[in-house]
């Protein structure tokens, strides 16, 4: 007995002298490592970006947790997550404000008088399947949508529908550049200011890092009637340390009556007005009727949530007016982000796809899409559907370029055609469907976009603007060449190694 004794407590003795020797360094290490790996395993995620985590957390002492903290793929989970609850709250105060005598009121009724169904049976399909996935944004008649290619068309209409501005001009903006055009903008939004309309400005901390970091809005801070906020999830008394989490909207709304949406940011690279060189190809469009009112409501519950502004003021009869039917287009929205609504542009863009009967062109600056999104495009072109993908030949990001790459092959022999744009860069966003629906805005066909960013997209149901818009569109592939697949199993062997290395990543890009 007295031996077992003395074992046993040379035993404990040996670990206690082996952890103290280990140092106060790497215990901490191991229990953050410990905690990672632990956070990681408490719901179901993607493996790949799963391991990923785990791994970084454990090779790169104390390194690997920030890295987590400040990207981390799974930062959703959770009822008491700031974001949703802000929409839930907002939500709450547009419910109770909707009643007869109410202004809201007329929004609801305006909705459900214009509430419309596709003509078209494949469109009934997905329309119904959407009534399911987003029943809190129905499809609405008299709508008009204008497109806009690039900023020589969209900025000076843009430009002029804030000239016009008589109550408000909400703006939001991933990027807001401290340039010709950044400058412009926020010259022309304070002299309206100055005139007694109320402007609100909404940028994204980490895409507008550089303005705010020069001083950009700064500028502007004294100016009367606007106000200036960046949209950021790192904020340590509202315990959000997400660098990761990006609003990636573009909206102007001007006085409830006009919308833009797409995927232009303010700045000089979409060519206006610095028209010394060639802009970057994007679209744009400009919306009018009750769809107006959705955009302007995905605006305001951003704001609410940045700025705690009171609810009843935002939602008021000055910011949801009456609106008389504008145009024949069907239009609803899809908002996404990483809350609630994660799945939604996943779901929108599978439901769209799996609806194809005869064509599906999708283009997109960066490919990098999650698998069931790749998948549908697979089956789709197995189903025998013609299926056309666009992409720039190389992006803005050589991560995202080599990830993209690491694709095409699996791509390229289910059927898929691959068509590589040639310059200028090409950041167009657009999923069209038989030559009849399409899907626009601006979210990328990324796992950014589709997972991890505030984005807004629309849905149209109208043969006149996707005549139009093909025409457009069509334009882009005649400026493309096409990637055939023995070419591409040509391509050399380093090669295959950058991409399938960037491609390792490619979740949290």
């Amino acid at each position: 007995m007295t031996l077992a004794v003395t074992m046993t407590h040379g035993v404990l003795g040996t670990l206690l002298d082996d952890w103290s020797s280990l140092g106060l360094g790497t215990l901490l290490h191991v229990v953050l490592a410990s905690l990672v790996t632990l956070h990681n395993l408490r719901e179901p995620r993607e493996p790949r970006s799963t391991l990923l985590w785990i791994y970084l957390a454990w090779a790169l002492p104390g390194v690997g947790a920030l890295l987590y903290l400040a990207f981390g793929v799974n930062r959703i989970p959770v009822k008491g997550w700031q974001k949703q609850r802000s929409d839930q709250s907002f939500w709450e105060a547009r419910r109770d404000q909707v009643a007869a005598s109410h202004p809201l009121a007329y929004w609801r009724g305006l909705q459900n008088a214009l509430q419309t169904s596709p003509e078209h049976p494949s469109d009934l399909e997905l329309n119904q399947i959407l009534d399911k996935l987003h029943p809190g944004h129905p499809l609405l008649g008299g709508n008009s949508i204008a497109i806009h290619t690039d900023g020589d068309e969209a900025y000076p209409a843009m430009l002029e529908a804030i000239a016009k501005a008589r109550h408000h001009i909400h703006l939001q903006s991933y990027i807001i550049g401290h340039d010709a055009v950044g400058r412009h903008f926020l010259d022309r939004l304070a002299q309206q200011a100055r005139a007694g309309v109320r402007v609100r400005l909404l940028y994204d901390d980490f895409g507008s890092g550089k303005a705010r970091l020069t001083g950009l809005f700064l500028r502007y801070r004294r100016v009367p009637n606007l106000q200036i906020v960046g949209f950021s999830q790192v904020n340590p008394i509202k315990r959000q340390f997400q660098l990761n989490l990006r609003n990636h909207r573009k909206l102007l709304i001007v006085d409830g009556h006009i919308g833009f949406i797409g995927g232009m940011n303010i700045s000089a690279i979409h060519g206006h007005p610095d028209r010394d060189r060639a802009g970057i190809r994007d679209y744009h469009f400009a919306v009018r009727g009750p769809i107006v009112l959705e955009l302007q409501y995905t605006f305001l519950r951003d704001w609410y949530y940045m700025t705690d502004e009171n609810a009843d003021r935002l939602l008021s009869q000055d910011h949801f007016p009456q609106i008389e039917a504008r145009g024949d287009a069907a239009i609803r929205i899809v908002n996404a982000g990483p809350t609630s609504e994660r799945e939604a542009l996943c779901d929108a863009n599978f439901a769209l796809i799996g609806t194809a009967r005869s064509q599906v062109l999708l283009g997109t600056p960066y490919f990098v899409p999650p698998d069931d999104m790749r998948r549908a495009l697979r089956v789709a072109a197995l189903r025998g559907i013609d299926v056309r993908l666009l992409i720039p030949v190389r992006t803005n990001h050589l991560s995202t370029t080599y990830a993209a790459r690491a694709g095409y092959e699996e791509m390229l022999a289910a059927g898929v055609r691959i068509f590589l744009r040639r310059p200028p860069f090409m950041h167009s966003k657009f999923l069209m469907i038989d030559g009849r629906t399409a899907m626009v805005g601006t979210a990328n066909f990324d796992n950014r976009s589709l997972k991890l960013n505030y984005e807004t997209n629309l849905i149209v149901f109208d043969h006149a603007f996707s005549d139009r818009f093909k025409q457009r569109v069509l334009n882009d592939y005649a400026n493309a060449d096409e990637l055939h697949l023995d070419a591409w199993r040509r391509r050399p062997r380093a090669q295959r190694l950058v991409e399938n290395f960037f491609n390792l990543a490619s979740p949290a890009l």
